[in-house]
């Protein structure tokens, strides 16, 4: 490759020995560049991303990268942007990896709506639903395949000049999480902080849920011409997704329904177990509000309320070089005693725990709502190369300070759960017996897991050493025990008042399901339910 310019601008230059011309730089972000670049094979007009040359230095990042291009390579649909190629040039002395993909003649979604900005104040609510519904169908199919975004924003989506949603950038968010060792430290996210599910600002695993927030997020955005959460730093921002509530889209744009903002609130819910169960599911209540009609041009309302966490960033993470200034309107540092941020904080989310349907709902009954699946949980998700202004550049986000920030609200909230004494809300009679009890749910002996899903547990794709996680959620502790002992494997058995699932349902488990752990020694805390209510 010949190397014109800046590092990142190679406009002249070639790759794959010649086959592809780079000729104009289309856009440059934190990660990588893209190329127009025309292909002298098939006489036709790509696109090449090329990652930046320190991404290229460690071997399994590359190895990463070609494997989950190729994964990619094989997602066909309409509002997807095709993978063609891919492979690595030396610049330097050094490998940079590249990705040769459909060339799209459009603009990115967030040029679009910075034009309906200025035009209406925001994107029009049909306009916005469509748009949405459309990266949704894309999800779905790569869900189907196993396969998260992680990285869902509008940089990431291109429209057509004739008003086609395209979907970029699946794979490259893996890639980074799971091959870049110097970017992807424990306890650390590598991602954009305005599109961060919780789960992921806290290090947990994501599944195909966390892409359905990111999208709760974008058409927030799309509605109201700003985002829920904004602040002064990253950590500011990860803290709002884990902590507080965002507004609702109507409080800033009157044209807005409540159907609309049911859409949105359950898409933003905190615990993944209350969003959407897949893409699918959303994309239809999408479909169902538009066709609802009422959705005139955008209403702006002067004087909206402040974005979430607007006041946050200085009060909850001062400058290094400052002192602690005073709190602000009610936010109180973590410095002093009471709950962090506004006086009326969230309650901590439980990740895992099976809930109660939330009060809206979509077309289909809560009953026909399948278990929460986790499709590919990792420790460190998120990852991204979009490009876009500073505020969307991806930075690094220290999750362990978040979870940190968490933990007052998960310990008020388990001391409360200790509380509740069964026998109480049966009266307090120790003599009733347990099917009289009040709320009380049986156990469920024929919910079994198979002893071989442990002894033959499946290896793990990232490091052969190690087998991937069972799934032990909604199975009998009976069974769960039995499938352990096959593998050698210890169990730790905490108990959690929940009459949703019978006695002796596990409701969460850590480590997660396929998430990587020894063969031999592996050691599992797993939440079972006690079948009462809380």
């Amino acid at each position: 490759m010949s190397q014109d310019g800046a590092q990142g601008r190679y406009a002249g230059g070639s790759v794959a020995g010649g086959r592809y011309q780079l000729r104009d730089l289309l856009g440059e972000g934190g990660m990588a560049s893209v190329y127009l670049a025309y292909d002298s094979a098939l006489d036709r007009q790509v696109a090449i991303k090329t990652l930046h040359t320190e991404l290229g230095r460690e071997q399994s990042f590359r190895e990463r990268f070609r494997r989950e291009a190729q994964a990619v390579a094989k997602l066909s649909h309409t509002n997807i942007v095709s993978v063609f190629d891919t492979g690595e040039d030396e610049l330097d002395g050094s490998l940079m990896p590249y990705i040769v993909m459909e060339y799209v003649e459009g603009r990115p979604l967030g040029s679009v709506l910075a034009a309906d900005i200025q035009q209406y104040g925001a994107m029009p609510a049909d306009k916005a639903l469509k748009v949405t519904a459309d990266v949704l169908a894309a999800l779905e199919t790569s869900h189907e395949m196993g396969l998260v975004h992680r990285d869902i924003k509008p940089g990431n989506v291109m429209m057509t000049k004739r008003g086609v949603v395209k979907v970029m950038d699946f794979g490259i968010a893996r890639a980074m999480q799971s091959g870049v060792t110097s970017m992807t430290q424990t306890g650390m996210v590598v991602g954009t902080p305005q599109y961060l599910s919780p789960e992921q600002a806290l290090g947990r695993g994501v599944d195909a849920r966390s892409d359905l927030y990111s999208v709760g997020i974008m058409l927030f955005q799309l509605l109201t011409g700003r985002l829920p959460f904004d602040a002064d730093s990253p950590l500011a921002i990860a803290y709002a997704h884990v902590q507080e509530e965002p507004v609702a889209p109507s409080t800033i744009n009157r044209s807005v329904t409540p159907a609309m903002d049911a859409l949105v609130a359950r898409a933003l819910k905190k615990n993944p177990n209350e969003r959407f169960p897949s893409a699918a599911a959303m994309r239809d209540e999408c479909a169902r509000v538009a066709s609802a009609g009422h959705t005139g041009a955008p209403v702006i309302i002067s004087g909206a309320p402040a974005n979430s966490g607007a006041g946050v960033g200085s009060a909850v993470f001062p400058p290094l070089d400052q002192s602690t200034p005073a709190p602000q309107s009610g936010v109180q540092t973590p410095y002093q005693p009471g709950p962090y941020g506004p006086p009326t904080p969230a309650p901590a989310p439980h990740y895992g725990y099976p809930t109660p349907a939330p009060a809206y709902q979509s077309p289909a009954p809560a009953a026909s709502t399948p278990p929460p699946y986790m499709i590919s949980p990792q420790q460190s998700p998120m990852g991204g190369s979009g490009s876009g202004g500073k505020r969307n550049m991806p930075v690094i986000v220290g999750a362990v300070v978040v979870a940190l920030l968490a933990v007052g609200g998960l310990v008020a909230a388990l001391e409360l759960n200790g509380d509740d004494d069964p026998g109480t809300e049966a009266g307090g009679d120790p003599t009733t017996s347990e099917s009289q009890k009040a709320g009380y749910k049986g156990p469920e002996r024929n919910r079994t897991i198979d002893s071989t899903k442990c002894s033959d547990a499946r290896e793990s794709y990232d490091d052969p050493s190690k087998v991937d996680a069972p799934d032990f959620v909604y199975k009998d502790i009976l069974s769960v025990k039995e499938c352990a002992q096959a593998a050698g494997w210890k169990v730790e058995v905490k108990e959690k008042a929940n009459a949703q699932w019978g006695e002796d349902i596990v409701v969460s488990q850590f480590p997660l399901a396929d998430t990587e752990v020894s063969p031999e020694n592996a050691t599992f805390t797993l939440e079972v339910s006690t079948g009462y209510p809380e």
